[in-house]
């Protein structure tokens, strides 16, 4: 390294780049202790734990034992996070005997299950709704294996999390009774610097089957001897037009060696076919930062510069009032371009909670992009959420304080409070309202009374005591120092020339500001959004990371060349519009949601319908307060520069 880039400790700036490389090459090879690998010996026992059914066309996750499958005496509950459990996860222990490198053929799972019609009807409607089984071996999703195109690998595959319940054939509902479990494992004599002894598990595969066995035999344990897993000849086990029914369960174990290293064997978990399409996401909205960036700096750097220098070299009586005037108004309402809005007190409420979800998202990225929310910790990139949108509460109070007290305002109690309470309350109403609904159904997404305690304790336990430190800290310290004092008189705004009235402006404003902030993030707002209802796998932060950044730009540039022909229309009440315009981006967001809802989705009852339609408002007014502080911070920053440059009498 030194000899092709020199001593990194004679440039500063090298020194930090190394040191980034340095840790960004630490963050990936780092080992969470809980995700740490386990070697096995031959013959040692392995755990398969069985997790939950969930299908994209209820939205509604249930607990494997809610149906009537073969279970143990004892069932055992192991420990979830809070962000399992608003997963719906419930991870249990299961009577499947699975034991490192031995292979195990047609063994029956329990004693013949005899199901009465309600129970066949309970199976049929949950096959007919293509709910999927989920398991887990060794940390690892059990998994069905598809195969997809590669021009350069022609067995290349990826892995779909879970596998069917059963499926529907000529009408009529089949159960998949019957599993084939494929385990790939690495031994250690595999590895070159033999840092383990034993071996690894790599990945698990199932194969689903639906057989109506035949057996004769019975053993000690009242366990029936089959041997027609092969399927063959045999019928499928039908669940459907039965008023009674026994079925047989029954699985296979085969154990293949594999090449995969355990550091990598999420790899097919996470493969993304996609990728060719965010970079071309990613290359048309950096062309449109790079045109609003021209727009601003052709303002910046041209008009203002002109307007600036007209301004300060000249009287203003002497060169001609109306002259100027007529070219750029914007320094005639330097009287009242900083006066306080109507409704200040929520505006600045609205910004403070806009910066604390942006504070939030920028410590998720952070921390996900270090490679800590690892796929193999379920529920973790939810538990971060509300860890992080806690902590963020310093954020929300100290910026909603500063930008109130700026404003003059005296009621500061209220603002403080605000801040802490509006839009999470919001938030939570929602959230709790659609928890009956879940809970009604009798879903595990369903949060337990427990974990409500918990949650709320993020907020008023955590939050609300950052929010009040920040706003305390806010408000010590000094104002914002604004180039213009506000006249006492407010000028009066002259009419549009082209809009003749003024919500017209406000709409048109929206529309076009709106719609430029969200046609950069559209895509990448489709891949979250199948992450989240299409239970794919998207695990690609850095171009969330860099789609963000994009977002940010923006924004902020969409808000500064709107705001700068607004006030060059002698129109200074642009706190409001700035916000909703860029804010309007949120109303775009959700629009495309309904385009999703109809176009990819198929939710099957209006319980699925509300939860989907609920969380969906919620993420938009989330989206709205980020998007509309960025607008406003950006144009106070761009207001500042501008007439601090001037001369004012």
């Amino acid at each position: 390294i030194n000899a092709e880039y020199g001593d990194p400790r004679a440039d500063p700036m090298r020194s930090w780049t190394f040191s980034l490389l340095a840790l960004i090459h630490a963050a990936q090879s780092f080992d969470i202790p809980l995700l740490a690998p386990r070697d096995y010996a031959h013959g040692d026992r392995v755990n398969l734990k069985v997790n939950r059914i969930d299908s994209i066309k209820t939205q509604l996750p249930f607990e494997y034992y809610q149906l009537p499958f073969c279970k143990p005496k004892e069932v055992k509950n192991f420990a979830e996070n809070l962000g399992e459990v608003m997963r719906g996860d419930r991870t249990e222990n299961s009577l499947y005997e699975l034991n490192m490198k031995v292979d195990t053929q047609c063994k029956v799972l329990c004693e013949p299950q005899t199901y009465t019609q309600e129970e066949l009807s309970l199976f049929e409607e949950k096959i007919r709704e293509e709910y999927r089984v989920h398991w887990i071996v060794d940390n690892l999703p059990a998994a069905t294996r598809n195969h997809i195109f590669e021009p350069e690998d022609e067995d290349a595959y990826e892995y779909q999390r879970g596998f069917p319940m059963g499926y529907v054939e000529g009408g009529e509902a089949f159960i998949n009774n019957h599993v084939r479990i494929l385990i790939k494992y690495r031994s250690a004599s595999q590895s070159a610097d033999a840092s383990y002894t034993g071996f690894r598990i790599v990945g698990v595969e199932v194969e689903p089957a639906s057989i109506s066995h035949e057996y004769k035999d019975i053993n000690k344990f009242n366990i029936p001897v089959v041997t027609t897993c092969s399927g063959g000849s045999r019928p499928a086990q039908r669940v459907s037009g039965l008023k009674a029914a026994t079925v047989i369960w029954s699985y296979d174990i085969k154990w293949e060696l594999s090449d995969i290293r355990w550091a990598s064997r999420w790899e097919h978990y996470l493969k993304a076919p996609n990728e060719n399409v965010h970079w071309f996401s990613i290359i048309n909205s950096l062309v449109m930062v790079l045109v609003f960036s021209f727009v601003v700096a052709f303002i910046m750097c041209r008009t203002l510069n002109t307007d600036i220098s007209a301004y300060n070299a000249l009287d203003l009586e002497e060169a001609g009032d109306s002259e100027i005037k007529e070219e750029t108004g914007w320094k005639l309402v330097h009287g009242d371009v900083f006066r306080a809005p109507g409704g200040f007190n929520l505006l600045s409420v609205l910004v403070g909670s806009g910066c604390q979800i942006y504070a939030c998202s920028i410590l998720v990225l952070v921390v996900a992009c270090l490679g800590f929310l690892a796929p193999a910790n379920r529920g973790v990139l939810a538990q971060a959420l509300l860890l992080f949108f806690a902590l963020s509460g310093f954020c929300a109070g100290f910026f909603g304080s500063s930008m109130y007290k700026m404003f003059k305002g005296t009621e500061w109690k209220m603002n403080a409070v605000l801040v802490a309470f509006l839009y999470p309350s919001i938030c939570a109403g929602i959230f709790f309202f659609l928890n009956l609904f879940v809970w009604a159904q009798g879903s595990s997404a369903a949060i337990p009374f427990q974990h409500m305690v918990i949650m709320l304790f993020l907020w008023l336990g955590i939050s609300v005591p950052l929010v009040a430190t920040g706003a305390y800290f806010g408000l010590r310290r000094q104002p914002l120092e604004l180039p213009c004092t506000p006249h006492q008189i407010p000028r009066l705004i002259p009419p549009h020339p082209w809009l003749p009235a003024e919500w017209m402006v406000f709409v048109a404003s929206c529309l076009v500001g709106g719609a430029a902030c969200f046609v950069p993030v559209f895509i990448e707002v489709f891949f979250i959004m199948s992450s989240v209802w299409l239970h794919q796998h998207h695990y690609l932060f850095g171009f969330l990371a860099l789609v963000f950044i994009i977002l940010t730009i923006t924004c902020a540039e969409v808000a500064i060349v709107l705001c700068y022909f607004q006030l060059a229309m002698e129109d200074y009440n642009w706190w409001w519009r700035t916000f909703f315009t860029t804010g309007a981006s949120a109303v775009y967001l959700f629009l495309y949601s309904v385009h999703y809802f109809y176009s990819q989705l198929a939710l099957t009852n209006f319980v699925s319908v509300l939860v989907y339609f609920g969380y969906m408002w919620m993420a938009s007014l989330s989206f709205f307060l980020m998007t509309g502080t960025i607008g406003v911070v950006a144009c106070l920053w761009f207001t500042t520069k501008i007439y601090a440059a001037i001369k004012i009498d």
